[in-house]
């Protein structure tokens, strides 16, 4: 199997996450997020908490706490959600980190632009998933346990951080054109599992992988 990575871009509540680490599962091979915040912290030597303060969010006088202290909570999960942040070093860091993974293995990676750091590869296979706001909300509202309300200003804002996180660091791309990727998927109508077997087929289309690397892996 000839070394290739995949990079995921995601709505939240779309299911992209969960797609990403079926691909990787089936096909042996690890998926990366937040682990990518370890490495970074690990080669820099400063403080992981730093590299979750800036995840895919840019500094921004004001910022999205104060809209948070009118909505109910649920779970603890408004600690994702703190004020815009950005630190350029640490960026650096965390590309220094995926570029490193994809000259040694084969990997998913999700969200932390790596669409865009990775542009210049050949065997790189980039994915946005999304999803019609309704199925977003159910699938938030049953992962994390909150009301519809919650669900809307969780996604909306999640989805804002990403968007302008995007933006910053790509010098004013936007996250959701479809140029930028190979494929845009829309999970609610394809069906998560199916997402995974159509990225499957097109790696094949690509020579990365054979039917054999799934079932092998898959088993």
């Amino acid at each position: 199997m000839e070394r290739f990575v995949v990079t995921f871009a995601r709505g939240f509540g779309s299911g992209g996450k969960e797609i990403a680490s079926i691909l990787a599962k089936d096909l042996g091979i690890h998926c990366y997020e937040n682990r990518i915040l370890t490495l970074a912290s690990q080669l820099s030597g400063l403080d992981e908490k730093l590299f979750q303060e800036v995840n895919e969010k840019v500094r921004k006088n004001g910022g999205f706490s104060s809209f948070m202290k009118g909505l109910p909570r649920a779970r603890n999960y408004i600690a994702r959600n703190e004020k815009f942040v950005s630190d350029d070093r640490l960026f650096e860091y965390q590309c220094e980190i995926i570029k490193s993974l994809a000259d040694q293995e084969s990997c998913v990676i999700v969200g932390k632009c790596a669409d865009y750091v990775l542009r210049d590869r050949q065997n790189v296979v980039s994915v946005y998933i999304e999803a019609p706001r309704a199925f977003c909300v159910q699938r938030t509202m049953e992962h994390m346990g909150v009301t519809e309300d919650v669900a809307h200003a969780t996604i909306s804002q999640t989805d804002k951080f990403r968007a302008d996180y995007y933006a910053y660091y790509t010098h004013g791309n936007y996250w959701t054109n479809p140029v930028n990727y190979d494929m845009t998927l829309n999970s609610e109508k394809v069906g998560i599992k199916d997402c995974v077997k159509v990225i499957e087929q097109y790696l094949m289309i690509k020579g990365f992988i054979t039917a054999d690397d799934i079932k092998v892996k898959g088993e």
